[in-house]
């Protein structure tokens, strides 16, 4: 029964550490502050580079995030925002970068080193069953 007290507490403290953004940083409107949520699930924390800024927890991911709800305060649209961080910090800062020219090594090379992993393999296994026993 102890057990399962300290397990429900430690779901319980997950859940409100994941919602707790502090006040100052919220908008108003929850209209505002929804379109800003999910702006942020969009763009990458330069810092982490696997999460979003929304999941992060580092300093420049909430200078991000409090720079994004200013923008949409102001009456920005989100791809007049997206426009704006992409300008200062590259498509690197979009969860899904587009196809571009400059873009074609994170689109095409998982799949590149793929065919070579392929390759090798086929390499291997041909010359192995071609040795004499």
């Amino acid at each position: 029964m102890r057990r399962f007290v300290l397990i429900v507490a430690a779901m319980l403290l997950g859940l409100s550490a994941a919602f707790a953004i502090p006040t100052a940083e919220r908008l108003k409107d929850p209209v505002l502050e929804a379109r800003a949520v999910a702006l942020q699930k969009e763009l990458r924390c330069l810092v982490c580079q696997g999460q979003s800024l929304d999941e992060s927890n580092a300093p420049l991911a909430a200078d991000l995030r409090q720079l994004i709800r200013s923008h949409i305060a102001a009456g920005e649209s989100d791809q007049d925002v997206k426009r704006y961080l992409v300008a200062r910090y590259g498509d690197f800062i979009l969860m899904k970068p587009p196809l571009a020219r400059d873009t074609l090594v994170l689109w095409l090379g998982p799949a590149f080193i793929l065919l070579l992993g392929a390759g090798i393999a086929t390499i291997v296994i041909y010359r192995a069953s071609k040795r004499p026993e």
